[in-house]
């Protein structure tokens, strides 16, 4: 039987994972929702080769990655969706110092990420955020006593055929915090779900290989006919 010593090891293990400026900035790549090889993530985080390889080693041993290998490639990405909300609750409550100069390009990046990405496999930005009020004030989600869909919003997702599973350990619409707004966004099957069939119908197309979206214009019209959303959200 564990006890209160064990958990209190146990999360400053975790804690002490996540502490590393290199490891931690992997795992923000991560929550794109994808797979990256050691190679990706070492020319992300700035890093040699071998010492990504270090610090992914630490991150799969702690419970935090998954690997693969496919050939000569090593794929990573993170354990499971409980993971990609811990880092992003993290990063949202994370203040970070005042940022150097930047360049354009980097000020575009950084601005596409705030208005739209992906959350592991959720939306998230100014967009994720202002789907999950608008489902919020429609009745199709309850935030009263915690994120749960209304019996409104299992009959709105059925009717626009999006399939939500029957039943899982993964809970079926949970609160993220979201790490540029700070506020929720729906996540768990239902956030998955909703994320998966809004870029299936071409509302939103990935920007480069990151986490950043983009909302094409058929995605514009159907979000002020779904949501009332102003665009640009």
């Amino acid at each position: 039987m564990s006890t209160p010593h064990d958990h209190a090891a146990a999360l400053a293990h975790l804690a002490a994972l996540l502490a590393d400026p290199t490891r931690a900035a992997m795992c923000l790549a991560l929550l794109d929702g994808r797979a990256w090889t050691a190679g990706e993530l070492a020319r992300h985080s700035g890093v040699a080769p071998s010492t990504a390889t270090e610090h992914l080693t630490r991150l799969v041993q702690g419970g935090v990655l998954t690997q693969h290998r496919q050939g000569r490639h090593r794929y990573v990405r993170l354990a499971d969706e409980r993971t990609a909300h811990l880092v992003e609750s993290l990063a949202a409550h994370a203040t970070p110092p005042p940022a150097p100069a930047r360049t354009l390009r980097q000020d575009r990046a950084a601005g596409a990420l705030a208005r739209a990405r992906t959350c592991y496999d959720h939306l998230a930005g100014r967009l994720g955020c202002a789907v999950t009020e608008a489902m919020t004030h429609q009745g199709l989600l309850d935030q009263a006593t915690g994120f749960a869909l209304t019996d409104t919003g299992l009959a709105w997702f059925d009717a626009h055929g999006i399939t939500l599973p029957k039943a899982g350990r993964r809970p079926l619409a949970r609160a993220c915090l979201d790490w540029t707004e700070r506020r929720p966004h729906l996540a768990g099957a239902a956030g998955a779900a909703l994320c998966a069939w809004v870029l299936d119908s071409g509302w939103c197309v990935r920007v480069g290989s990151g986490r950043a979206l983009r909302i094409t214009d058929s995605g514009r019209t159907a979000l002020e006919e779904l949501w009332g959303l102003p665009t640009p959200v």
